[in-house]
C-alpha cells in the first residue's frame, strides 16, 4: 500500500513534468478511455508558454527528471512502436550529458575497486573529458617516459545505481497499471519495454559487461581492414571502472577536421554502412549507438568505435530475416519478402502471404522510381514495420533496435556522402552472407544442426514419452471427476482480484487529485 502511493506520488511529478513542457500535446487521446482523456486535458492547462513550439518537448522534459529518465527517453527513442513516430522524433533529439561529478569522487571510485592508491594505477590522471547519466571519462596514463601508455578510464557514477532502481520501480509500477486496466496497450508489452531497458541499465552499470561487449567486437572484427575497436585493459578494469586503449583519431562529427586531415569522406560514408552490416550479418552482434561522438578515424585512416554501452544481438533466424528482406526489396521480389515474414513466424498464419506481398509492394514500388541516393533503407524498414503492425506482427524488440540504429549509421553515411547509395553499399554484405548462409554449404550446415537437434531430441524421448503418459493419465481422471479448487483457494482468488482492482482505481484516483491540485494551484 505505502509503495503504491509511493510510485502514485513519483509518477505525478513526472506527469507533471511532462505536462510542464507541452509533452502531452504529442498524445492521440481518441483510442484512449474517458478518465485518461480528462486527465491528459487537465495536465495541459498547466503548460509553460512556448512549450507547443518547442521542437523537443519529451527531450527537454525527460532532461528535467534526470539521469534516469534520459536513459529511458533514448531507449524510447528506439520503440516507436511504443510511444509512435512523433514521439520518438521528439526523444532522438536528447543528448545523454551531465555535468562531470568531482575529480575527488572518481579516484575514490577507482582506489576503493583496486583497494590502492591512484598513484600506484597510474603515473597521470587528468579532469573529466566527457560526462554521462551513467558514468564519465578521464584520460590518464601508465608508466613514465617514452614507454609510457595513454588510456581512456571510464567512472561509474557514484549514486547512480540507487537512483535507477528507485525510477525503474516507479516505471515497472507504472507499466503492470497501464496492462492491467488498459488491456488494449498488452501488444505494446509495456513490461517487456521497462525490463529490456532495467537489463540494459543493468548491463551498462556494470563497466565489466560492457568491456567484455568491446573485447567481442573487437575479436569479431580484427580481421577488417577498415573498421577496430580500442582495446581493454583487463588488469584496470572492475565493475565500477573500464580502462582501455586511448584512441587518437578524428571525431566523425568534425567534417573540417576530416577533410583537413585528407580523409576520403565518400570511402568513409561506405565504410560506416558496410562495418554495421558486417557486424548484424555476419557477427550477430552490433554497435547499437553509432552516433558520430562514438565514431573517429585513426591516423591509418580505419574507423574506430567506443563506447559499447548499449548492443544489439541477432540470432540466426533474425539474420536471415534481415537479409532475404533487403534482397527482396533490391530485386522486387515483394512476395519473397512476405513469405519470410511468415516463415519466422513474425506475422499470424491467420493473414494471406498475398494481402502482405500487396501491403509490401506498396512500400518498395516507389523507391524504384527514384534515384539510388535518393532512398533510404532506415526509412524503409520503418515503414516496412508500420505496415506489419496492421498484419498483427507483435514486436520484436531486437529487430527494432536494429532499425533504429539504421537510422543513425544511415544519417551518418549521409552527413558524409549525401549523393551515398545505400542499396549498392549494402548489397555486397547482403549477397556475401546470403551466398554463404543460404547456398549450398549454409544448407548444409543447417541439415547438420537440425541432425543434431534430431539426435539430442531422440536422446530424451524415452523420458518425454513417460512424462506424456503421466499426463495423459491424469487428464484422463480429471475428465472423470473434474478440477477441483479448494473453498479456501476459490476465496483467495477473488480477494486478489478484488485488491487488485481497489489499488488500481485507487492509484489513478491519486494521480488525477495530484494533478487537479497542481492545476488549481498554478
Amino acid at each position: 500500500m505505502i509503495s503504491a502511493l509511493v510510485h502514485c506520488f513519483r509518477l505525478a511529478r513526472v506527469g507533471f513534468v511532462l505536462a510542464r513542457e507541452g509533452a502531452l500535446s504529442l498524445t492521440d487521446v481518441a483510442p484512449l478511455p474517458p478518465a485518461m482523456r480528462l486527465m491528459i486535458s487537465l495536465g495541459r492547462t498547466v503548460e509553460r508558454r512556448g512549450a507547443r513550439e518547442s521542437g523537443s518537448r519529451l527531450a527537454a522534459a525527460m532532461t528535467r527528471l534526470g539521469p534516469s529518465y534520459v536513459k529511458f527517453g533514448q531507449f524510447l527513442a528506439t520503440r516507436p512502436d511504443v510511444v509512435g513516430v512523433r514521439a520518438a522524433a521528439d526523444l532522438e533529439s536528447l543528448q545523454d550529458r551531465l555535468p562531470p561529478f568531482p575529480r575527488e569522487e572518481a579516484v575514490r571510485t577507482i582506489e576503493e575497486s583496486f583497494d590502492v592508491p591512484i598513484e600506484r594505477l597510474f603515473s597521470d590522471f587528468g579532469p573529466a573529458l566527457a560526462a554521462a547519466s551513467i558514468a564519465q571519462v578521464h584520460r590518464a596514463r601508465i608508466g613514465e617516459g617514452e614507454g609510457a601508455l595513454t588510456v581512456a578510464v571510464k567512472v561509474l557514477r557514484p549514486g547512480v545505481r540507487e537512483r535507477f532502481a528507485r525510477d525503474l520501480a516507479s516505471m515497472r509500477f507504472a507499466a503492470a497499471m497501464a496492462e492491467r486496466l488498459f488491456p488494449s496497450m498488452r501488444r505494446l508489452r509495456p513490461i517487456e519495454v521497462v525490463e529490456t531497458l532495467a537489463r540494459s541499465v543493468a548491463m551498462e552499470m556494470d563497466l565489466r559487461l560492457e568491456a567484455a561487449a568491446l573485447s567481442e567486437l573487437g575479436e569479431n572484427t580484427r580481421d577488417d581492414v577498415d573498421f577496430r575497436v580500442p582495446q581493454v585493459k583487463w588488469d584496470l578494469t572492475a565493475r565500477d571502472v573500464m580502462t582501455s586503449e586511448w584512441v587518437d583519431g578524428t571525431p566523425l562529427s568534425d567534417m573540417a577536421a576530416l577533410v583537413a586531415a585528407g580523409h576520403d569522406r565518400v570511402v568513409l560514408a561506405r565504410t560506416v554502412i558496410q562495418s554495421f552490416l558486417r557486424q548484424a550479418l555476419r557477427d550477430g552482434f552490433f554497435h547499437a549507438d553509432m552516433h558520430p561522438g562514438n565514431l573517429f578515424v585513426d591516423p591509418e585512416g580505419r574507423l574506430v568505435a567506443v563506447d559499447c554501452g548499449i548492443m544489439g544481438r541477432l540470432g540466426h533466424k533474425e539474420r536471415r530475416f534481415l537479409a532475404e528482406i533487403l534482397l527482396g526489396f533490391i530485386t522486387r521480389n515483394y512476395r519473397r519478402v512476405a513469405e519470410v515474414h511468415f516463415e519466422a513466424g513474425y506475422v499470424p498464419r491467420h493473414h494471406s502471404i498475398a494481402d502482405f506481398a500487396q501491403a509490401i509492394r506498396a512500400i518498395g514500388e516507389p523507391i524504384h522510381d527514384r534515384r539510388a541516393d535518393e532512398i533510404s533503407m532506415a526509412k524503409l524498414l520503418t515503414l516496412l514495420f508500420e505496415i506489419t503492425a496492421l498484419f498483427d506482427m507483435n514486436t520484436r524488440t531486437e529487430l527494432v533496435m536494429l532499425q533504429k540504429t539504421m537510422v543513425v549509421v544511415e544519417g551518418v553515411a549521409r552527413s558524409l556522402d549525401p549523393r551515398l547509395d545505400m542499396w549498392s553499399t549494402a548489397d555486397p554484405v547482403v549477397r556475401q552472407w546470403i551466398e554463404r548462409n543460404l547456398g549450398p554449404v549454409g544448407r548444409l550446415e543447417e541439415a547438420g544442426r537440425g541432425a543434431l537437434s534430431i539426435a539430442g531430441f531422440a536422446g530424451h524421448l524415452p523420458s518425454i514419452l513417460n512424462r506424456g503418459e503421466r499426463i495423459v493419465e491424469q487428464l484422463e481422471i480429471a475428465g472423470e471427476r473434474g478440477f477441483l479448487l479448494a473453498p479456501e483457494s476459490v476465496a483467495d482468488i477473488g480477494r486478489a482480484e478484488a485488491r487488485r482492482a481497489r489499488w488500481g482505481n485507487l492509484a489513478l484516483w491519486a494521480i488525477a487529485a495530484i494533478l487537479a491540485a497542481m492545476w488549481l494551484g498554478g
